[in-house]
């Protein structure tokens, strides 16, 4: 099955990314290098005393779990405050809880992106070929009492 791309990135230049810092992309740059893997809506635990991440397969309440994109991305924060917008001027302070194949956080490491990014592929399609996303792995934070969360504590798709 196909699906539009919701994640503008046609008149892009090729290969942004490789020449262009995080901190000098456009807002349009930015939002494109979302490779739509649903990953970042996981709600993760974290280890107060090793800062160590677990990641969920518990979704915020906004997830589609078939599309992995938020049902209401523009008005997020209306129902979501917590959410956390990324961006270039805080990138520093939560790429570490990113999922390991993210883009924003493979680019501030200094990693190349992977061929399955819809940005290389073309494809918005090709993250869930791939096996990265959480599509169809997913259960509601409506369905699972936080004090239950750590029963759910998955792998990484990569």
């Amino acid at each position: 099955m196909t699906t539009s791309d919701p994640i503008p990135r046609k008149g892009l230049a090729n290969r942004f990314w490789e020449r262009k810092p995080l901190s000098k992309m456009t807002p349009k740059e930015w939002e494109a290098l979302c490779d739509g893997c649903g990953k970042c809506c996981l709600n993760k635990l974290e280890d107060a005393e090793t800062g160590q991440v677990e990641l969920t397969c518990v979704a915020c309440r906004l997830l589609d779990d078939s599309t992995c994109h938020c049902t209401q991305y523009d008005i997020r924060h209306q129902f979501v405050p917590e959410c956390i917008v990324m961006s270039p001027s805080n990138i520093d302070d939560h790429a570490y809880w990113m999922p390991q194949t993210c883009a924003y956080r493979l680019l501030w490491e200094g990693k190349p992106l992977f061929n399955w990014h819809p940005l290389i592929s073309g494809d918005p399609n090709s993250v869930h070929q791939a096996g990265v996303s959480i599509q169809h792995r997913t259960v509601s934070e409506f369905e699972v009492d936080e004090d239950d969360w750590e029963d759910y504590i998955i792998e990484e798709p990569a």
